[in-house]
């Protein structure tokens, strides 16, 4: 039986290291508070575009802050 894989982020520990809150992160890459809000709980999974704009605002790799994880 195959594993589902879940898209999972560290978003909302990367943005607390740069003291950025949800409204000024969207500013940076273009987007609402909500849409940001929705990619840190996985609700919403970001485009490639949104995802590395996200990883450049904060200064990580793409690895650093998406990954995959099996379900369970």
């Amino acid at each position: 039986m195959a594993t589902e894989q879940i898209f999972k982020n560290r978003l909302k520990v990367a943005r607390a290291e740069k003291d950025l809150s949800q409204d000024e992160l969207a500013r940076l890459v273009g987007v609402t508070r909500q849409t940001i809000g929705a990619v840190e709980t996985g609700q919403y999974c970001p485009s490639a575009r949104l995802a590395l704009s996200i990883c450049h605002a904060l200064g990580k790799k793409f690895e650093e802050l998406f990954y995959l994880e099996e379900s369970k």
